[in-house]
């Protein structure tokens, strides 16, 4: 039996072991973690990240081809191939701080593997690293290899968080990058038959490490490219008259542009995103090639101006002022289906109405509050380092409050921001809303998730992103 063992229990590592462990069921898996109550949790009915889909998929092979673990040194000692998910976090301090990513712990769990392993192994790069990490890992376990025999492959995940399972159970590619050695090629060839087991083989692209470490980072490059472009296009839309949707529908309908990702927003957000590009800005300038850099950097300045750019919208439009307002924020996950509030924009609209002094009630039907406080609380990056690393018990901010239904959070209220796309949010009762509201009420819609004509004809004041602005907003502009 083949044994594959994952370091890390995330959002990465937990539902591809999960489906490989399913597909493969004659493949023992195991999950390890240093953090107990994260083990403790996969070990429960309760598991610490939601995804559609997940919960069955680990309720079929638990106890019997798949296990989560803190023995982190044994499993990886039995293992015959074995997955690197950690954190690959940006860095904030030294050299590079603010763009390069910190190959901290995919160092220490390196050095890890070399010290336990017994036999010959092969590792896999699963978190998203920057190019030539495979180099740096490689030379690691080389010198501290005890005659044991190393392959390292990349294996980037390709998946987008609320839809990881069925991204899984049926991938657009799998990419597995190697050594172009004999040793290289065996090892590629591994870990191609684990995944043939349930992908087209067709689907299955095999690269040199670079080529593969490098697509990653330009797959998520190329995709929040795309979104920081509409949403550019959607500063223009209001400014004009036109509808930002209808501009997306027909340049989507050219085959060689597409329909995806171009919805716009009041920015994207999720764990790989920003910190890619940051760290394909850092690579760029590292080989003297400034004018690529400043090119990615752009998109990460339309994706900040598009969150300030809704701040200072709110705030222009409800009379210059939120100070002692209520605002209601409806969704504080990165995007709908999932409970992950990793880099997104609702942190950074919520710190800017705190800024002018708002009061904000925020409802959304996955996160904790302690999450969201927690949020508020962190500086930049902070959040992608380990819980030790970051402030024991953050302050929590007086004007925020937390609640658990769009009603209570909306009630006396003056403003309404949606920030995720909730299916729930299209099918509330926006009268019985508005009847309890301040008057005039505003609806500020970052998603475009509501019918922004019928919340008029209630009564409402309608902000839609890259929508034409109603009269009472056309008086009222935003200074971004």
């Amino acid at each position: 039996m083949v044994k594959i063992c994952c370091i890390g229990a995330g959002y990465v590592g937990g539902p591809t072991m999960a489906v490989i462990a399913l597909k493969c069921p004659k493949v023992q898996v195991v999950v390890v973690d240093i953090s107990t109550p994260r083990i403790t949790a996969w070990n429960s009915d309760q598991l610490p990240i939601y995804e559609p889909g997940l919960d069955d998929v680990v309720k079929q092979c638990k106890g019997k081809n798949l296990f989560f673990s803190t023995d982190v040194e044994k499993h990886v000692a039995e293992a015959d191939i074995v997955f690197v998910s950690v954190n690959t976090p940006t860095k904030t301090q030294g050299l590079g701080a603010g763009k390069a990513a910190d190959l901290t712990y995919w160092e220490s769990a390196a050095r890890m593997i070399a010290d336990v392993s017994k036999s010959d192994k092969i590792v896999v790069e699963k978190s998203t690293v920057p190019v030539k990490t495979a180099e740096a890992i490689e030379r690691i376990l080389t010198h501290n290899n005890k005659g044991i025999n190393f392959q390292i492959l990349s294996n980037p995940e390709f998946l987008a968080e609320g839809t990881a399972i069925k991204d899984l159970f049926n991938p657009d590619r799998v990419l597995i990058g190697g050594r172009e050695t004999s040793g290289g090629q065996k090892a590629i060839a591994a870990l191609r038959d684990v995944y043939a087991q349930w992908v087209p083989i067709d689907k299955i692209i095999c690269t040199n490490l670079w080529s593969a470490e490098l697509s990653k980072l330009a797959a998520n490059a190329f995709l929040a490219q795309r979104i920081s472009s509409v949403n550019a296009m959607s500063a223009l839309c209001e400014a004009t008259g036109a509808d930002v949707t209808q501009v997306s529908q027909a340049i989507g309908k050219d085959t060689r542009i597409g329909p995806k990702f171009l919805n716009a927003s009041v920015g994207f957000g999720g764990s790989c995103f920003q910190k890619d590009i940051l760290n394909l800005v850092y690579i760029c300038e590292c080989h003297g090639l400034a004018e690529v850099a400043n090119y990615w950097k752009q998109v990460i300045k339309i994706n900040d101006y598009q969150k300030t750019r809704f701040v200072n919208r709110i705030v222009s439009s409800m009379f210059n002022t939120v100070s002692g307002k209520k605002v209601a924020i409806l969704g504080f996950a990165f995007k709908k289906d999932t409970g992950d509030t990793r880099e997104t924009p609702a942190i950074d609209v919520c710190k800017g109405l705190i800024g002018d002094k708002a009061k904000i009630s925020i409802y959304d039907p996955q996160v904790q509050e302690e999450q969201i406080t927690r949020d508020l609380a962190l500086k930049k990056f902070d959040w992608d380092h380990p819980v030790h690393l970051q402030p024991m018990s953050p302050t929590s901010v007086k004007q925020v409050a937390c609640v658990w239904d769009a009603y209570e959070a909306t009630k006396g209220a003056h403003g309404i921001c949606i920030l995720t796309e909730w299916d729930e949010f299209k099918l509330l009762d926006y009268k019985r809303i508005f009847d309890g509201m301040e008057k005039p009420a505003f609806v500020f819609d970052g998603r475009n998730v509501v019918d922004a004509e019928k919340l008029r004809k209630i009564g409402f004041i309608v902000y839609a992103i890259g929508k034409p602005l109603d009269a009472w907003l056309k008086d009222m502009p935003a200074v971004a």
